[in-house]
């Protein structure tokens, strides 16, 4: 027997954009539907992968490199996957539209100044207070999506809203979730 392959929806953005927020909602929503989701959170898989994590450009590839292999296995056997992760730079992006295929790229945009009063794990303070070197839209390169299949911006929309665009982009680009 011959398993469809699931598909995957990257959700990108600056930390503190609303990435997890939406994620999350856009879960429930395909949940109620009966569209089964697996989360890949960055926050959860690093401390497997990376558990003492030093965010240099070295440690990232390998990181999203995995977190990319993971997607594919799992779409590979049919799980429909959220990337919950910011992946600063477009070519960790890019290397999972290449290899799974059955992809959607979201934007979480958001002005890195709410970003900034959202933080809720003090990592934009920690960078001003210069114990953070790598934070991407501070000390490193956030590389914004050039052609994503979805914007959302979180300071005007709340997460039900996001969700709900991220939806409709779904429900057209993969028309088998439209049966219920």
């Amino acid at each position: 027997m011959r398993v469809k392959p699931g598909w995957a929806v990257w959700i990108t953005g600056l930390p503190s954009s609303g990435k997890s927020t939406t994620a999350k909602a856009l879960a429930r929503k395909l949940e109620e539907r009966g569209i089964h989701v697996q989360i890949l959170e960055s926050d959860e898989l690093r401390k497997v992968l990376t558990p003492n994590p030093t965010y240099t450009d070295e440690e990232r590839e390998f990181f999203y490199n995995a977190m990319v292999y993971i997607g594919k296995l799992l779409t590979k056997n049919g799980v429909n996957v959220i990337f919950d992760a910011t992946a600063n730079r477009r070519k960790y992006r890019d290397r999972a539209r290449r290899e799974i295929g059955r992809f959607i790229e979201v934007y979480v945009r958001c002005p890195i100044e709410v970003c900034m009063k959202r933080d809720a794990k003090g990592i934009y303070r920690m960078a001003m207070e210069g114990k953070a070197t790598t934070v991407p839209g501070i000390q490193a390169v956030y590389e914004e999506p050039e052609n994503p299949e979805v914007i959302v911006d979180s300071d005007k929309l709340n997460p039900d809203e996001r969700a709900e665009r991220i939806m409709e982009t779904i429900l057209r680009v993969f028309p088998e979730c439209n049966v219920q």
